[in-house]
């Protein structure tokens, strides 16, 4: 069998599983959400880190990609041990009516690849939207002040949850614009919090 025909296969395989265990619209939930964590999480270190004077690159850096790192992995062992126990409690329970093993059937296969899936995406969300975020700040030597740097990640930041506003908005079938700003504002709240933690000193 040809490499291209195998992939079709894996493709076709993969339709059949998110259709019998509903993988894409949680995943599609899931993605958001979590994006939507990583980036106010990484506002809150950058904000943290320009309170704090910091104008070293390398530092903000170092800091970011360790919280993204964090998340990442936070996400997707969450949700692979969340998935997992409600993946088996159900096939479990369909198991009782049928009186019959499902775990080799296309219905006990789409189940262990939601988990994998939905654990994946969970990840790899909030890691790559942070990743985003802190992209001015691997360019800070083209433009050499590192305040450009900061100010470039924060309207990158409300950019993307813009962009994550206008998603959500496009699947509820909403105003783009509305859902994008409704987004922005939390963007702007964390932002502002953390304005006001800076000036009273706490």
């Amino acid at each position: 069998m040809s490499p291209l025909k195998r992939l079709e296969l894996h493709i076709q395989r993969l339709r059949e599983y998110g259709d019998l265990a509903n993988i894409w619209e949680i995943g599609r939930r899931y993605f958001a959400m979590n994006a939507f964590d990583g980036v106010l999480t990484i506002i809150g270190v950058l904000m943290g880190n320009y309170s704090a004077r910091v104008n070293s690159s390398a530092t903000v850096l170092a800091t970011g990609l360790s919280t993204s790192v964090a998340i990442g992995i936070s996400g997707l062992w969450g949700a692979y041990l969340t998935e997992s126990a409600e993946r088996r409690r159900d096939l479990a329970e369909l198991e009782s009516y049928t009186l019959t093993d499902l775990s080799q059937t296309k219905i006990g296969q789409a189940s262990r690849a939601a988990v994998v899936i939905v654990a994946l995406v969970d990840g790899l969300a909030p890691f790559l939207a942070s990743l985003i975020v802190l992209i001015p700040f691997f360019l800070t030597p083209l433009w050499v002040n590192i305040a450009i740097s900061y100010y470039s990640s924060l309207a990158l930041a409300l950019a993307t949850l813009f962009g994550l506003g206008a998603f959500l908005g496009n699947i509820s079938r909403q105003n783009l614009f509305v859902s994008g700003v409704k987004m922005i504002g939390a963007g702007m709240a964390a932002i502002l919090a953390s304005y006001l933690l800076k000036v009273t000193g706490v």
